[in-house]
C-alpha cells in the first residue's frame, strides 16, 4: 500500500521549528513511526527503536550513553519502554534548547503523564495520533485505497454526509 499523506504532517513541521521535543502517541499500528520516518527522509535525523532489546537495555541502564550514541536530531521510537531517558532528554533540552532535537513516539500515553519533565513551556508538544481519517483520505488519490475497500467506503460515507 502506498504512503498516505497525513494532515498532521504540517503540524509536525511547524512544531519541529519551534520546540526541542515532539512526542507522538497513539494506538499501535496507526502510522506514527511511518509518518515521522517519511518526514525525516533526506535529513540528518537518526532513528532508533526501543523495540530492539539491545537498544532498550542501553536506554534503561545507561540513558546518558544512549543519548551519546544517538545524538540529536533523533527519532526515538517506542520511548515508553525506557522512561529513564526522559531526565536525560530534559537535561539536553535545558542545555541546548535546539528546536527539533527529539522526536519521540509511544503507544502507551498513560506512562508519560508527569514523567517526562519536558512538557514545560517551549520545551515540547504532544500529539495523539489516530488512525487514518476521512480528511486524510480525501487529500490523497483514492486509487491508493483500491486494495483496502474500507478506506474508500469511509471516504464515500463522509462525502455523502
Amino acid at each position: 500500500m502506498s504512503y498516505i499523506k497525513r494532515n498532521l504532517e504540517n503540524v509536525v513541521r511547524q512544531v519541529t521549528r519551534e520546540y526541542p521535543v515532539l512526542l507522538v502517541t497513539g494506538p499501535k499500528q496507526v502510522g506514527k513511526t511511518t509518518m515521522l520516518q517519511k518526514l525525516m527522509e533526506g535529513t540528518e535525523r537518526g532513528y532508533v527503536t526501543l523495540d530492539d532489546l539491545n537498544e532498550r537495555y542501553i536506554a534503561k541502564t545507561d540513558p546518558e550513553l544512549f543519548l551519546q550514541l544517538h545524538k540529536p536530531p533523533v527519532l526515538i521510537d517506542e520511548v515508553q519502554y525506557a522512561p529513564e531517558l526522559f531526565t536525560y532528554i530534559k537535561i539536553n533540552v535545558d542545555k541546548n534548547h535546539e528546536p527539533g532535537a527529539f522526536w519521540l513516539t509511544g503507544s502507551q500515553v498513560f506512562k508519560f503523564a508527569g514523567s517526562t519533565g519536558v512538557t514545560g513551556r517551549k520545551s515540547g508538544s504532544t500529539f495523539t495520533y489516530i488512525p487514518v481519517t476521512g480528511r486524510d483520505i480525501r487529500r490523497n488519490d483514492e486509487t491508493v485505497y483500491g486494495r483496502s475497500g474500507g478506506f474508500k467506503r469511509e471516504a464515500e460515507r463522509e462525502r455523502a454526509s
